[in-house]
């Protein structure tokens, strides 16, 4: 089969790769019929995720057909149409049990982390993939929901409602301000929608992402003075930090008022200072984390009952072998006006 693979910063191909087999009982073979590329993987590609070895196929978000089942597979047949979750969870281990599925201790990639797809093992840039634990790591998608809206629940809606909405405490009457108008920030600011914030302002230096934030549900709003000008001088009750750099963290402590929350939901790649001398008396709420994928199937029911339009967020779509010309399109969002790039098979 033809895959992404990595081979190191700054190398990738679209190259003949062996087509991968049932390893374990519980194990799936799916057909890719859409996958994306994330920001996440232009980290790797950047270096930034050393655990990534050379010869690693890429890509973490995929819908698909099954074409194999391991012994271990009651629930799901072949054929069954899927969402591949960027995160795979035994559902046995401790940290399953208690959610945490970001961390299932299961011994695939034998690292404690649950996203291993493009990152411990091979992942969805490619005509077939192998998904391990499949009963607790695929959803099927029912009809009516196309292979893109089912793509946007693979990570980014999930990430962003998971690690930015829910864990940043957005509440009804909340002013949320969201640095990175990229793909995840945009699912920050539209399943922040869900909670009933007052005002929701995207920060972002491309002029045309804070004009696409608008579509789902931010207000344009520029950096610190105007922010703190829209909450009487306060700052804002939420801080969601979208980027992964150290200086959009940075802001992220500037424009919250005290009591309220800074919730990272960035990929860094760099450490990041930490001034306590100054944030101490503050009493603000840090958070960050890795997408669960515990909300998921609420919100594929909100997509398919159209009360979460996911549309907005796909704006170039190419055919699977044009991946490379894909990637150029995708790392130069600000001059292609990228957001999420579907390739469809």
């Amino acid at each position: 089969m033809k895959a992404l693979v990595y081979h190191g910063p700054g190398k990738k191909s679209w190259e003949d790769v062996p087509d991968p087999t049932i390893l374990k009982p519980t194990d799936v073979i799916v057909k890719i019929d859409a996958t994306t590329i994330c920001g996440t993987d232009l980290h790797i590609l950047k270096g930034d995720v050393p655990a990534v070895e050379v010869g690693r196929i890429l890509g973490h978000e995929g819908v698909g057909t099954i074409t194999e089942i391991g012994d271990a597979v009651a629930s799901l047949v072949v054929g069954d149409r899927v969402i591949v979750s960027a995160v795979t969870a035994c559902g046995r281990c401790i940290y399953c049990k208690d959610g945490v599925y970001s961390h299932c201790q299961a011994d695939e990639g034998a690292s404690g982390i649950g996203w291993i797809l493009g990152h411990l093992i091979d992942g969805t840039q490619a005509e077939y993939v192998r998904v391990p634990f499949a009963e607790t790591s695929v959803h099927k998608l029912p009809e009516g929901v196309s292979d893109a809206e089912g793509l946007l629940l693979s990570d980014i809606l999930p990430t962003g409602h998971e690690i930015g909405v829910q864990y940043g405490r957005v509440k009804p009457g909340d002013v949320v301000a969201v640095i990175g108008a990229g793909p995840v920030g945009l699912a920050a600011m539209l399943t922040a929608g869900l909670y009933g914030p007052s005002r929701i302002i995207a920060i972002d230096l491309d002029a045309n992402r804070v004009a696409e934030a608008t579509k789902f549900g931010a207000t344009d709003g520029d950096w610190k003075e105007q922010v703190l000008a829209l909450t009487d001088g306060l700052g804002v009750d939420v801080a969601i930090e979208a980027v992964g750099i150290p200086q959009t963290f940075t802001m992220c402590l500037d424009i919250v008022r005290p009591a309220g929350t800074v919730a990272n939901v960035g990929v860094h790649g760099t450490g990041v200072d930490l001034p306590l001398d100054t944030l101490w008396i503050s009493n603000i709420v840090i958070t960050m984390g890795l997408i669960n994928a515990n909300t998921t199937d609420m919100l594929l029911k909100m997509v398919a009952s159209k009360k979460l339009d996911a549309t907005p967020f796909v704006s170039h779509t190419f055919a699977l072998d044009d991946i490379l010309d894909a990637y150029d399109v995708f790392e130069r969002a600000a001059e292609t006006k990228a957001l999420k790039v579907v390739l469809n098979a």
